[in-house]
């Protein structure tokens, strides 16, 4: 995402990457799931550009948030174009392989399960109701729901093996206003593939804007005391 919002820059397009509630940098606790949730931090960001008279040009999320912006896209029907890159389609896929085959046997005896990294290091705790936050989030009733003036790019490299590309044709099948591009050789992170993929995503984003980009009065995103400061 940092060398994505490098090659935006680039372009003289504004990038602004943050951290969801619980992850990274921001404050708040990490739970598991919280599809919906980072959907409406999402919400908390976009809001706070259009207030500062900032034309949003596009949403881009990598893995889950992939799911965040398709399910943003769903929900609040005001962005142009979204950029979904490696998001899981198939949410019930991918958790035995963190949480065990017996999952949920497990959190229903203990009502959680306490998730460890190969040192043995508690990184944080599953709940029931976090684990059913993701179970029960209808990504394809979302995708479906989303209107057909966005424009939607799908991005998969065909070697993932986090997410499968098999979700990415479902996300194909499913969003009305649709663009599937899968990136030959590419692992979930794109690790050898970044030029690439910035070169497919810059595209799409700017084939929605038209030639005039540019020249939009409100793409600088300045304050009168200066730019408002986001962290690359």
């Amino acid at each position: 995402m940092v060398n994505l919002a490098g090659a935006f820059e680039k372009e003289g397009i504004s990038a602004f990457r943050f951290d969801f509630a619980g992850n990274g940098e921001s404050e708040g606790s990490f739970q598991y799931g919280n599809y919906r949730r980072e959907a409406d931090d999402l919400r908390a960001i976009v809001e706070h550009f259009h207030k500062e008279k900032c034309f949003i040009a596009a949403i881009v999320g990598h893995s889950k948030g992939g799911n965040a912006v398709l399910l943003y896209a769903s929900k609040y029907k005001d962005v142009q174009t979204v950029v979904n890159i490696s998001g899981r389609f198939n949410l019930e896929r991918g958790i035995e392989g963190r949480l065990g085959r017996d999952f949920k046997e497990k959190i229903k005896h203990n009502g959680f399960i306490d998730v460890r990294n190969r040192k043995g290091r508690f990184e944080y705790r599953v709940t029931e109701e976090s684990l059913m936050d993701r179970l029960t989030t209808d990504t394809r009733g979302s995708c479906q729901s989303i209107p057909n003036s966005c424009r939607v790019l799908t991005v998969h490299g065909s070697m993932d093996e986090m997410v499968p590309v098999e979700d990415a044709m479902e996300f194909a099948k499913n969003v009305p206003n649709h663009k599937f591009q899968i990136i030959e050789g590419a692992d979930h992170e794109f690790t050898l593939h970044q030029d690439e993929l910035s070169s497919v995503v810059v595209a799409f984003v700017k084939a929605g804007l038209g030639g005039n980009y540019m020249a939009m009065p409100s793409q600088s995103c300045k304050r009168t005391s200066g730019c408002i400061p986001s962290r690359f």
